[in-house]
């Protein structure tokens, strides 16, 4: 069976916002059941279920895509690879949790109470100032998409977490509040890999490409 790369984009799409959609009920029958086998499964908060599969998978599918389009790319061949390689980065930490070992380096309180988002906030300035040259070679449609992708992950996964951390600080993380604020986040990451991972299905569609399944 062949999957065209417009077909796959649009269940990609459809995916992230069914996982979205049934990770907000999660949240709202933990608040009102209290812990919950059915919330443990389907919850974006959780690790080790359902959604937590499907957030690791999608920065590797991106990660693959990466690798195919360097793959055909004279120009620029070494900034594909190099975002190829974050997002398998990505998609590992995804899986592992990596970057919660960098906030027991540092010792902060209120919006910093996860320490980790310090070193993720300069490495995504210093990541944005390294392939900001590429971005301009790139066509402008593209390279609005991939801005575009960029901000909504970056704010769920880096900005988000400074009302999620002083809110567990001052409240706790067993509440109401603190699964939405969770949920957005998880959400807004999602959201955020899924706009890049068409961004580049696009990008390959242009060319033709059709992937077998």
């Amino acid at each position: 069976m062949q999957v065209t790369a417009t077909s796959l984009r649009r269940a990609l799409i459809a995916t992230s916002a069914a996982f979205s959609a049934i990770g907000l009920l999660a949240e709202l029958l933990r608040a009102r059941l209290g812990p919950h086998p059915i919330c443990s499964l389907l919850s974006l908060s959780f690790e080790g279920n359902l959604p937590s599969w499907y957030a690791s998978a999608l920065p590797l599918l991106c990660a693959a895509l990466l690798a195919s389009i360097s793959a055909s790319e004279a120009e620029d061949r070494r900034h594909w690879q190099a975002l190829a390689l974050g997002f398998l980065a990505i998609s590992i930490d995804e899986a592992v949790g990596l970057h919660e070992l960098l906030g027991g380096l540092f010792t902060t309180t209120g919006l910093l109470h996860f320490g980790w988002v310090i070193p993720a906030s300069l490495l995504v300035l210093a990541l944005g100032l390294a392939f900001l040259g590429f971005l301009r070679r790139l066509s402008r449609e593209t390279a609005r998409r991939f801005v575009l992708a960029g901000a909504v992950y970056v704010t769920g996964a880096v900005v988000f977490e400074l009302p999620l951390g002083w809110w567990s600080e001052q409240h706790g993380d067993d509440n109401l509040t603190y699964y939405l604020l969770d949920w957005c986040e998880e959400t807004l990451e999602l959201a955020g890999l899924t706009l890049f991972a068409s961004a580049l299905l696009t990008r390959l569609t242009g060319r033709e490409l059709r992937l077998t399944a």
